[in-house]
């Protein structure tokens, strides 16, 4: 009777580490709102962090890695100098139809989300400015 007890006390004992070794890290990303049509969209705080969020872009187009570089302080230099942005028809612009989300025959190793290329648009739409 012993062994049983003390087999389920160890049971027990060790069910409750296990459980309490359990960690959930629920990261819950803020909800991004799509730009207001009014709202001038800031290269700087909004079309950079973009490119640099969760290495979204920059993994790969980083300084030293495929052009364009879209590095922290360097990315609007690197997207005007390549012809990136076409402000007469600013839906063609590479910057925005490459990594598209709804474009699925180019660049297929990451896309932008539906309201991170709103803001692109938007910001090209604006003059694409290094605001």
């Amino acid at each position: 009777m012993k062994t049983n007890r003390n087999f389920l006390v160890f049971i027990l004992l060790l069910s409750m580490a296990l459980v309490s070794s359990c960690q959930y890290d629920n990261i819950v990303k803020p909800v991004v709102p799509p730009p207001s049509p009014t709202d001038t969209v800031s290269f700087v705080k909004t079309i950079e962090p973009i490119f640099n969020d969760n290495s979204n872009c920059t993994s790969c187009h980083n300084t030293g890695g495929q052009a364009p570089d879209l590095s922290t302080g360097y990315a609007f230099n690197s997207i005007m100098n390549m012809g990136l942005v076409n402000l007469s028809s600013p839906a063609t612009s590479t910057i925005y139809r490459i990594p598209n989300l709804n474009n699925s025959s180019d660049h297929t190793w990451k896309k932008y989300t539906d309201v991170q290329a709103q803001y692109i648009l938007q910001w090209i739409k604006q003059g694409a400015l290094n605001n």
